[in-house]
């Protein structure tokens, strides 16, 4: 399946996907759909020469997407970014998400990137896997930080670094 860099044109696509995820309660803490144009200025926050937002697609539209975020806004985290993958419910299970991913970790290096961070639910069994079988570690745990329909929820924070 191509990797491509997200285009103004698909933001609805990649909006549709993000708010498929908001009933499950597992890999978002936002509660109600969000629309296009509040995220829009989240949108200009890519870049695909430092801060790449991919798309995997296919003739039937996109299959899911993944971001590289700055970290925490301030120029001594600058090779340290937050990843997070989201998939087209229908296409779950087909290993979107893994190459999503393995292709981040690729091309962390060229992008001037040592570390990644995930933010995960520790409730969602499947994303823990997905980042831990790529090669994540556990760098620690916020316990019970979101809650979500009345249940606090804790919030794993999982990490690989280039070399490492």
């Amino acid at each position: 399946m191509p990797i491509r860099h997200a285009q103004p044109a698909d933001l609805p696509a990649i909006v549709d996907i993000y708010n498929a995820s908001i009933p499950g309660r597992m890999a978002t803490a936002d509660t109600s759909p969000v629309t296009v144009s509040e995220r829009e200025g989240w949108f200009r926050e890519f870049s695909p020469d430092r801060r790449p937002l991919w798309l995997e697609d296919d003739p039937t539209g996109i299959a899911g997407w993944l971001s590289l975020r700055s970290f925490y806004g301030r120029p001594a985290y600058h090779a340290t970014v937050e990843v997070a993958v989201y998939v087209d419910p229908r296409r779950r299970r087909e290993g979107v998400a893994r190459r999503l991913l393995g292709h981040a970790l690729g091309a962390a290096p060229a992008l001037g990137i040592r570390t990644l961070l995930a933010f995960v639910f520790a409730h969602n069994g499947p994303s823990l896997t997905l980042f831990h079988r790529a090669g994540f570690a556990d760098w620690g745990l916020l316990p019970r930080v979101a809650e979500i329909d009345g249940v606090e929820r804790d919030l794993a924070v999982l990490g690989w670094r280039h070399g490492a």
